[in-house]
């Protein structure tokens, strides 16, 4: 392997997975699922932001549009727990760093998706997060309990086998074809299925900020992904 297409799959890939992953899960300790679930489904908005700079175009106006309604949804999420102690302001924070981060992560895969096909950006990215993160897993086992249950092997079993190792190769598969925000506009099915599994899996009941907040976050989505010109005609829209 070339040494700069090592170094940009350490930096790039494994050192942005394994901050993702940690945030992620820091976020899933101290607060709802659902509310994570969200914030990743605002991730096509902040990619979109991502691609593109501002200009005085209609295309610039749509993201930028797009971006300040999901922007809205994200306060909407984080109003209870910044007016109230209700909910944990650091659990809505790194939920939605967990987005922002999680944007960064896409958008590095595409660029090692040059050279790398969609399994091997997962496997070299894979084994090297789980090297950064390996001394910090062996200090949580000196540090406390872990529970040896079948339930919890098998949730285990799920997570690396189903979310990530099948999840990502098909994932960065379709990074190699489309732009990030593209692919990223599945990550709204993430809120509507996760939402379901806490509710009837785990018994989390939904707060009542989860709904307007998805309403926004989706209409972002909308705005910032649609073909408004093929949908409404060249003579309705501003020319750029």
């Amino acid at each position: 392997m070339p040494p700069d297409l090592n170094r940009r799959l350490w930096w790039r890939g494994g050192l942005s997975l394994a901050v993702y992953i940690v945030t992620f899960n820091w976020a899933l300790k101290l607060t709802a699922l659902s509310h994570v679930a969200l914030y990743l489904g605002a991730s096509p908005v902040w990619a979109l932001l991502w691609e593109g700079r501002p200009e005085k175009s209609w295309k610039s106006a749509q993201r930028y549009g797009a971006a300040a309604l999901a922007f809205c949804g994200v306060l909407i999420l984080l109003w209870p727990a910044l007016r109230t102690s209700a909910g944990s302001l650091l659990g809505e924070l790194l939920g939605f760093a967990c987005s922002l981060l999680w944007t960064n992560f896409g958008n590095q895969c595409r660029l090692l998706g040059r050279d790398l096909n969609g399994a091997e950006v997962s496997a070299h990215t894979f084994w090297r997060a789980g090297l950064i993160l390996a001394p910090f897993a062996v200090g949580e086992l000196f540090t406390q309990t872990v529970p040896v249950r079948s339930s919890l092997i098998l949730a285990q079993l799920v997570c690396v086998l189903g979310g990530s190792v099948v999840a990502f190769a098909i994932w960065n598969s379709a990074l190699r074809h489309w732009q990030t925000s593209r692919v990223y506009l599945f990550n709204n099915l993430i809120p509507l299925s996760s939402t379901a599994w806490a509710y009837f899996c785990l018994g989390e009941q939904l707060s009542a900020t989860f709904w307007p907040a998805m309403i926004l976050i989706g209409a972002g989505v909308f705005l910032g992904q649609a073909n408004w010109e093929k949908f409404f005609g060249r003579l309705w829209l501003p020319t750029e």
